[in-house]
C-alpha cells in the first residue's frame, strides 16, 4: 500500500476499526467502545450501565477478522457479508 513504518501507528488501526465498525451499522456503539476498552465519560452512566456486550463483541471480532481477511486477499475495501462468519462455540 506504500506506507512506511513512520506512517503507521496502533492508534491509527484502532481509529480505523472504530470507524468501520460504527459505520457498518451492525453493532451497538457501546459494543465497539467496549472492544476498544474505552471507559464511558459519564460517571453516572458508568455506575449504572454494566453490560459487557460479550456476545456482540464476539460477533464484532469475527466481522473484523473477516474484513481483514478480505483486505489481505486483495479486496482493497474489505467487502464482506453484512454479518460475520459463524464459528462453532467450543
Amino acid at each position: 500500500m506504500g506506507f512506511g513504518k513512520e506512517d503507521i501507528s496502533a492508534h491509527g488501526f484502532r481509529s480505523t476499526f472504530s470507524t468501520m465498525a460504527n459505520e457498518s451499522g451492525l453493532f451497538a456503539f457501546d459494543a465497539v467502545e467496549r472492544a476498544l476498552a474505552h471507559q464511558d465519560g459519564s460517571e453516572v452512566r458508568r455506575a449504572y450501565h454494566r453490560a459487557d456486550y460479550f456476545e456482540e463483541g464476539r460477533r464484532l471480532m469475527l466481522w473484523w477478522a473477516d474484513k481483514i481477511d478480505a483486505i489481505r486477499s486483495g479486496d482493497a475495501l474489505g467487502s464482506v457479508e453484512t454479518q460475520p462468519s459463524e464459528v462453532e462455540a467450543e
